[in-house]
């Protein structure tokens, strides 16, 4: 069995060595490329050179471009294009969990992309890129937009290449399945996923189809190819002007963004389904499909649709927005749709499951519950899990003698001073602005420390160009101008990343590492600082944490770091002066407690809980998928019925044992044939028998008066009346329902107003709102999906939830159920046996009969009992072909529940 990992990129892709230039890794050491610049020395563009201890200047990104050139066959001299401008770490000493480049496209030794940018070129565009190409023949340099790519197709296609790590990608994802698969956690994995390059030109050529062979035999790796138009529209486009900002809680209105919209999400669509078609035609039954993160969100609905019976998994590594702004993309269905196509979607904490449950529940209109969501054919699990870090990896690597040359660097230039570390990409969602203005608060504010301290800020350059580069550009100049001198600089800032040794030292003798996200899925930064401080190379710091609440680590580690709001400027420098003043012993104890988490949730321990989680939702979603849930069997039942001595019957009234009108009026006849029925049930002393029920206890009162020895159920196990006993036992806290049900009203009221024909029926224990009168029934049956929504947000923590129902929405308490009630009953029944008695089962033979959402969990229960060999019998059964718990259905409704229980009623 085969676990395939599909990802955007891959973790390899491949290197040319083209006529003209050095082969990869042998480029002189005068001009070494380095992203889209070459690196005169490679040594003086580092962050700490050891030599220039006393220049107080922060380094400057190279401005000088590679400009090798090679012949086309015309004799026509056709420049490379400018490579990107960030510096990766080096992948062969390992990488930072967090990163992921967004640069595509732009690497010398790659094929240039074909794309056009959206929206297409125009006519007068058109007829400039024809005098371009005139002007080409002529032997006049092009720019890169009007470079032709034909030339440049014969030359990559003859090229000498080379497998190589990728730059790109999901690092912590990496790391994650590399640890599990040494620590035996997981067995053989194939990755899925694109190289990362632009591939138009080498399509149709033996080439790639090498390329793609050697990928697949030699690195088990499955290449997704598309063309590069697809590629920039879906990625450069639909993700990252679309997808990421709203993700992000950042809507995107301007202009820019709007006018790519439409186009780019055919090209979303595009790659998506290249990807799905790659894995279909390699998958083999038993092998297990995960899916990750924003870019591949159509995947599971679209592999789903080819192989419905396969296992599924789907993680999001970033957040997920609240509805109320997820609601705002165009193509939220299909969004939502694609992503439920998984049998477990997995997110970094509870908060984005709880946001991707409501929305599903508000715009979908799909039963949201605590394990996951009701679809009216399956169940679809959540979990919430965050992703670790592979402390066995970052082990080894610091152990490195680079690493160690570059701390003894760092001692003896910032020796005598405090350092605030801090690696960001540079865009709005990283708060690095915020950061900086918050480090120049705390300077103005506290003039002592002035000279004593540094920020060190590395800053990742993306492919969005905006006025933050300059905005922040200006603040470190500010900064530096007010208070440096020849021997001091506040802030070093370094616009490109740095390399892995000397990110590793950076770690392992910072004070304190201030990350200011205004919003990020995880950040396993802070993870591998935590990990850095232990004192394994350089002094054991045990440095603070400065940390932003709105990313999701800040809820795993449970208030020992400082937490941060990045846009309170004044308790960001606050949080600074205690970094900096706290004593050793609270230090060492933040430390400690947060290193254990980090310690304990390790890429290895994620990659295997969430596989293990995946294997059990699968087998359960398997053996309740309605076409594996079989027809009840009477002649197997009435075997089961006629052997055991002391049977218990639950059984759910509405729907199941009568057919009747509006749930919100009262019982208008005596429901004979069902009383009858019952009645002979109970004539046999072996039988106790429970009904269960939405109605009032008063109602039930009204209906069953003639049977003392029948036990009730109201309010969907709010009430509790036991056989033979006049009193109705409360279940639930009537005095926390008081308090809930006020809030609640007032919301019900508010789309009543909202709702003509509408109704609010109240329970003693419940609320319904009904709709099903309406004047405009598809109006309100939005209105509906809207209150359960609000109701589920505001009153979560009341413990009270609303579930949609057929043309109503209930309104109930979370902590009494059915199946509360249900336990209570075999509890009570096995304390009657005595103590003599007590590893016994009060019950030989158990059935469970229910029609509706609300008996599924009374299902899950019984069945618990007949797996783990407590009861002898049981039996589950579930009406029609809907997707349940049950491990029987009855497909003729009430009359075939009465007939079967007639004929047991008959074997005695």
């Amino acid at each position: 069995m085969t676990v395939f990992i599909a990802s955007l990129f891959l973790p390899k892709t491949v290197h040319f060595t083209l006529p003209g230039t050095p082969p990869r890794g042998v480029a002189s050491e005068k001009a070494r490329p380095v992203g889209n610049k070459v690196r005169l020395d490679a040594e003086k563009t580092s962050l700490f050179q050891p030599q220039a201890v006393d220049v107080a200047t922060p380094p400057h990104t190279p401005t000088e471009e590679l400009k090798p050139a090679f012949t086309n066959e015309d004799g026509i001299r056709i420049p490379l294009p400018p490579l990107v401008t960030a510096t990766v770490p080096k992948t062969r000493t390992g990488a930072p969990a967090d990163r992921e480049s967004p640069t595509w496209g732009g690497r010398a030794d790659q094929p240039m992309s074909r794309a056009n940018s959206p929206p297409p070129l125009s006519l007068i565009d058109q007829s400039l890129h024809q005098k371009a190409r005139e002007m080409g023949r002529q032997g006049i340099t092009q720019p890169r937009n009007f470079i032709r790519s034909d030339s440049q197709d014969k030359v990559f296609a003859h090229a000498n290449w080379t497998i190589a790590s990728a730059d790109q990608g999901n690092g912590g994802l990496r790391n994650a399945a590399d640890a599990a698969a040494r620590e035996g956690k997981m067995g053989e994995y194939t990755w899925v996923g694109t190289l990362g390059m632009p591939t138009d030109a080498l399509q149709g050529t033996q080439q790639l189809q090498d390329i793609e062979d050697r990928l697949a035999t030699e690195h088990d790796m499955l290449s997704v190819f598309c063309s590069d138009k697809d590629f920039d529209g879906h990625y450069s486009h639909f993700c990252k002007q679309i997808l990421w900002p709203v993700f992000h809680y950042q809507i995107p209105d301007n202009p820019k963004s709007k006018a790519y919209e439409d186009h780019s999400w055919k090209y979303y669509v595009n790659l998506n389904q290249a990807f799905a078609d790659k894995i279909v035609k390699n998958w083999k039954r038993g092998d297990t499909i995960w899916i990750h993160d924003y870019h591949l969100l159509l995947v599971p609905g679209m592999v789903r649709k080819k192989l419905p019976e396969a296992k599924i998994g789907f993680f999001l590594h970033v957040a997920f927005p609240s509805s109320e702004v997820f609601r705002c993309l165009a193509v939220r269905k299909q969004l939502l749709e694609g992503m439920l196509g998984a049998n477990l979607i997995g997110f970094q904490i509870h908060e984005y499951t709880r946001h991707f449950l409501q929305t599903c529940s508000r715009l979908l209109s799909a039963e949201a519950t605590p394990d996951g969501l009701q679809l009216e054919d399956r169940f679809v699990d959540t979990v919430s899990l965050p992703i670790g870090i592979d402390p066995v990896s970052l082990h080894e690597h610091r152990q490195e003698a680079e690493v160690m040359k570059w701390v003894n660097i760092m001692r003896e230039r910032y020796a005598g001073k405090k350092l605030i570390v801090a690696r960001d990409k540079l865009d709005h969602v990283r708060g690095v602005r915020q950061k900086l203005l918050s480090y120049e608060l705390f300077l103005n504010k506290n003039p002592e420390w002035r000279g004593k301290i540094v920020l060190i800020q590395v800053a990742l350059s993306t492919s969005e160009k905006s006025e933050l580069d300059a905005t922040v550009s200006d603040i470190v100049t500010r900064v530096n101008s007010s208070w440096a001198n020849l021997a001091y600089q506040p802030v070093v800032y370094l616009k490109q990343d740095i390399d892995y040794a000397q990110y590793l030292a950076l770690l392992s003798i910072a004070d304190a590492l201030m990350i200011t996200s205004q919003r990020e899925g995880m950040n396993l930064t802070s993870h591998e600082y935590l990990f850095c401080q232990d004192g394994l190379i350089g002094d054991k710091k045990h440095g603070s944490l400065i940390l932003s609440e709105f990313t999701g680590t800040a809820s795993l580690f449970g208030g020992n770091e400082l937490s941060v709001n990045p846009w309170d400027y004044r308790a960001c420098a606050n949080a600074i002066q205690k970094a900096l003043e706290m004593d050793d012993e609270e230090k060492e104890r933040r430390w400690t407690k947060l290193y254990e988490i980090v310690s304990h949730h390790t890429g290895a321990h994620w990659f295997s809980e969430l596989s293990s989680r995946l294997d059990r939702v699968y087998e359960e979603q398997l053996r309740r998928d309605q076409t594996s849930v079989p027809r009840l069997s009477l002649s197997a039942l009435a075997q089961q019925y006629n052997k055991t001595e002391r049977r218990l019957f639950i059984l759910d009234f509405e729907g199941t044992l009568v057919s009747w009108g509006p749930v919100n009026k009262i019982i208008p006849v005596s429901p004979q044939r069902t009383l009858d029925v019952l009645g002979d049930l109970l004539l046999d002393d072996r039988n106790t028998i429970y009904v269960m029920s939405g109605r009032r206890p008063e109602e039930l009162d009204r209906l069953f008066n003639r049977f003392p020895n029948l036990g009730l159920i109201a309010e969907n196990g709010c009430f509790l009346k036991d056989c033979g006993s006049e009193q109705w036992i409360e279940m639930a806290d009537s005095a926390q329902i008081r308090t809930w049900k006020q809030s609640v009203k007032n919301i019900l009221t508010y789309y009543l107003e909202r709702t003509p024909g509408a109704e609010i029926e109240e329970r003693r224990c419940s609320l319904i709102f009904h709709y099903k009168s309406a004047e405009d029934y598809e109006s309100a049956m939005r209105q509906a999906t809207d209150c359960a929504s609000h109701i589920n947000d505001a009153c979560e923590e009341q413990r009270v939830h609303a579930i949609p129902l057929d043309s109503c929405v209930l309104v109930e308490p979370i902590d009494w159920t059915k199946s509360t009630a249900a336990e209570k009953i075999f509890a009570d029944l096995k304390a009657n046996l005595g103590p003599d008695n007590k590893h016994k089962s009060p019950v030989d033979f158990l059935m469970v009969v229910g029609d509706g959402r609300e008996d599924e969990k009374v299902f899950k229960w019984a069945n618990a009992l007949g797996d783990d060999g407590i009861v002898k019998e049981t039996v589950t059964v579930s009406l029609g072909t809907r997707n349940t718990e049950a491990k029987a259905t009855l497909t003729q409704g009430v009359s075939g529940v009465l007939m079967t229980l007639q004929k047991l009623s008959g074997q005695a």
